[in-house]
């Protein structure tokens, strides 16, 4: 029989993460997160985006014995912008029984119906910035520092729920050119003669915060504006996430984009795989995580992969080449870093225009992530 617990405050979460860190002791391509840094994702004191959604964690028990775990969203912006009542579940972790998924999903369905939504998605964390899809097809992978390792029977359990696919993304790894493909010089150069643009670095991450900070998350929220599932980052949010991120970006392999009036127009932020360090970590930053999170994000030749994080172009310069005129820019930075490989994070498989960019490149297609939807 299985037992579902309701789970609330730091220690618990502390349990629910530790959960997914035991299920996948051993296999190679699961990446532990920084157990301190996913408890604060779930704590309201800390992250803002409970300002506009609710939540709620569940384990379940079997004999005493933790067999998986769930967490349920309500995001009442998302709603309110798209018109739908939706209960969105993610980090959702089982052992290879559909009893123990069976019991999770219908713990978050319930709750959800006690406010009022009728339609259950997921793996769909609160926000755009949090875990979205269950892998589906990949599973010999690494996943990227942003996105999350999945077993291959989760999708199984999930449509054996009754639930069917939603939203569908692709992952891509290419290799690092030897040099920057003519094609991007000719168009780069184009577009800067064009429309008077400017690329570069700001190597003072204060000063980066100071001055670019707040424009990165607001063309963002410009150019994202149409994303599936996505709602604009609040003014909270936005310094939640300053002071969260660029502090630690090694901000030589970060390019901007202004115009000739300084109106950011593109910004592109890639990090080095944190992948194999975490792993190295298992969830702790101590005693000795920190000094593996942060020799394979600053020193040169420790990973030789490099993630494309976040990439964004206003709506009004989409399809003009800026995005040849970001890799120009940043191609010499992965060579001079010794990186072999890119890697991009989930990319709809509607988004056609991102996707193109890669046919100058020798990519492959080499993950694909799914939600799940249905009525409750």
């Amino acid at each position: 029989m299985i037992e579902i617990r309701r789970i609330e405050g730091r220690r618990a979460w502390s349990k629910f993460v530790r959960f997914a860190i035991e299920l996948y002791r051993g296999n190679p391509y699961y990446v532990p997160p920084i157990i301190s840094m996913e408890v604060d994702t779930f704590d309201p004191t800390k992250n803002p985006a409970f300002q506009f959604c609710e939540s709620a964690y569940f384990m379940a028990y079997r004999d005493g014995r933790a067999v998986g775990r769930i967490a349920g969203f309500v995001n009442r912006r998302a709603n309110q912008k798209f018109a739908t009542r939706v209960c969105r579940f993610c980090w959702a972790d089982f052992i290879d029984d559909e009893e123990v998924s069976r019991a999770l999903l219908d713990a978050v369905g319930e709750w959800g119906r006690g406010l009022g939504m009728d339609t259950i998605v997921g793996p769909l964390g609160p926000t755009d910035i949090d875990n979205e899809g269950c892998l589906v097809w990949g599973f010999d992978q690494l996943p990227t520092t942003a996105n999350s390792y999945n077993a291959p029977y989760y999708s199984r359990h999930f449509e054996s729920y009754g639930l069917t696919a939603d939203a569908t993304w692709f992952e891509y790894r290419m290799e690092v050119p030897d040099a920057v493909p003519e094609k991007h010089l000719r168009v780069a150069q184009v577009v800067l003669q064009r429309y008077g643009l400017r690329v570069f670095a700001d190597t003072d991450a204060k000063h980066i915060a100071r001055v670019w900070g707040h424009k990165l998350f607001h063309l963002m929220n410009e150019a994202y504006a149409q994303i599936y599932g996505f709602t604009e980052l609040s003014e909270e949010q936005i310094d939640y996430y300053v002071n969260l991120y660029l502090p630690q970006v090694p901000l030589r392999l970060v390019r901007l984009v202004a115009d000739a009036d300084d109106n950011l127009i593109a910004f592109g932020i890639s990090i080095p795989s944190l992948s194999r360090a975490q792993q190295k970590a298992n969830g702790r930053l101590f005693p000795f995580g920190w000094y593996h999170m942060l020799s394979a994000m600053y020193r040169r030749g420790v990973s030789d992969t490099v993630d494309l994080l976040l990439m964004a172009v206003r709506p009004d310069y989409q399809g003009k080449g800026v995005n040849a005129l970001l890799f120009t820019e940043l191609i010499p930075e992965y060579i001079r870093w010794g990186f072999r490989y890119v890697e991009t994070n989930a990319e709809l498989t509607t988004n056609h225009a991102v996707q193109n960019q890669w046919t100058s490149f020798n990519a492959e297609h080499h993950k694909t992530r799914c939600t799940f939807k249905g009525a409750l």
